[in-house]
């Protein structure tokens, strides 16, 4: 796919790339993109649109993972315009952001328009769904200059809009279809009531601390049933859009990281997450939509792992159409559920990130030296611009706190505590 999508952009204008979430799409137009940058050409010359911060933060990543030496800034709301701004006085050759951030930027001066000459919409169909039509219209009708395009996605849209200026598109399915579902396994449990939290709880026992994740459809239901979890002795956070950035990088990280093993989220997280190992998918809410449901799985079964999709249904409810019910098969759950083991990591946080010139080896080196942990007592870090955060072996966190309250992280006094 990488290598059709390199060739496609040599020899064409307008690139629609068509392929499964978790088959490397990514790297399939950062490759194209890069081939595009001349690094005698100290302007922007490059702009990629994601309809998510997690998105746009993910593409950053591998951007950056492929040390092309190329200045790159990632632009989203729940970010500090300040800093963002500062980042792009002296311009970065590629700008990844939201399409509301970008405008802002945009309508402010703060990026120079007239040089970009490549633009890429990933995931271009959710950004039409969770309706950014206008800001999108607003940021190509700001840029004069655009030679190429690059449109990517993990379904297929069923129409383009005409703004986006899509001419003659070369267009790459690698869409598997049936070979995706060869890797998944779609079964369903019936709950005895409309109340179907019990249930879950259930399910959740039957599958003891494999990464999970819970899908429903509304915020508010998200929360009630994370703390119902919670409650209940398992070890759930929730996601979804309307959290301030921090606690959404905190839930996050933890699940990320261990700390946690239930992710309970709306269909903000169908898209952008990369997140290795998750074995299963509960669908709490049924899905809407095909797209929606295939968006979910994505989440799961991803290049040669496999996975497997739960539906839960209430008396009311009944197996979408767009499922062929006969190749799902009924979960039989245990009479008498048991709770699963907690999770042996805690995070912990870190009050300084990149921006005050910390980074994970600073981090470890602190940990190890001065709150006696050893390598195998310290997981996953995560950095940020402000904070970090620490997966620490959770037998050891309190001892460690004690040592180190009193102690300086590169000469400075540093706030590290549980994240919450």
């Amino acid at each position: 796919m990488q290598l059709a999508s390199l060739e496609a952009n040599e020899k064409h204008k307008n690139v629609v790339l068509l392929s499964d979430t978790g088959s490397g799409k990514t790297l399939a137009f950062l490759l194209p993109v890069l081939a595009q940058l001349d690094p005698e050409n100290k302007s922007t010359q490059a702009l990629i649109i994601a309809p998510t911060r997690e998105l746009a933060l993910q593409i950053e990543h591998v951007f950056k993972a492929m040390q092309t030496g190329f200045k790159v800034t990632c632009c989203y709301g729940g970010h500090l315009r300040e800093t963002e701004e500062n980042n792009l006085k002296q311009a970065p050759a590629l700008i990844i952001g939201t399409s509301g951030r970008l405008a802002d930027h945009i309508r402010r001066g703060n990026i120079t328009v007239e040089t970009i000459e490549t633009l890429v919409l990933d995931e271009f169909d959710k950004s039409l769904e969770l309706g950014f039509q206008e800001e999108l219209k607003f940021i190509i009708s700001s840029l004069p200059n655009i030679k190429k395009r690059i449109l990517t996605s993990a379904t297929e849209a069923e129409e383009i809009p005409g703004f986006i200026g899509l001419r003659n598109p070369e267009k790459l399915n690698f869409l598997s279809g049936e070979k995706k579902s060869a890797r998944l396994e779609i079964k369903a449990v019936y709950a005895p009531e409309r109340d179907k939290l019990e249930t879950l709880f259930n399910v959740i026992c039957l599958l003891g601390t494999r990464s999970s994740i819970v899908f429903c459809t509304q915020r508010e239901t998200v929360e009630q049933t994370s703390d119902y979890l919670v409650k209940r002795g398992i070890a759930a956070g929730f996601y979804h859009g309307a959290m301030e950035q921090k606690q959404r990088d905190i839930a996050l990280c933890k699940y990320r990281n261990g700390s946690t093993t239930i992710l309970v989220t709306t269909d903000l997280a169908s898209r952008g997450l990369d997140i290795p190992n998750i074995r299963y998918i509960i669908h709490y809410d049924l899905p809407p939509t095909e797209e929606i449901f295939t968006h979910r799985n994505g989440r799961t079964a991803r290049m040669v792992a496999s996975g497997t999709a739960i539906l839960l249904l209430a008396p009311n409810e009944y197996v979408p159409k767009f499922i062929d019910e006969k190749a799902i098969e009924k979960l039989k759950l245990p009479d008498k559920p048991i709770v699963p083991e907690k999770p042996k990591w805690t995070t912990l946080y870190v009050g300084a990130g990149k921006k005050d010139k910390i980074n994970k080896i600073d981090i470890v080196g602190f940990l190890s030296a001065k709150g006696e942990l050893k390598k195998e007592d310290i997981g996953l870090i995560e950095v940020k611009d402000f904070g970090a955060y620490v997966a620490v072996r959770k037998s050891k966190v309190g001892h460690t706190l004690q040592l180190i309250k009193d102690e300086r992280l590169k000469g400075k006094k540093i706030k590290i505590e549980v994240a919450k």
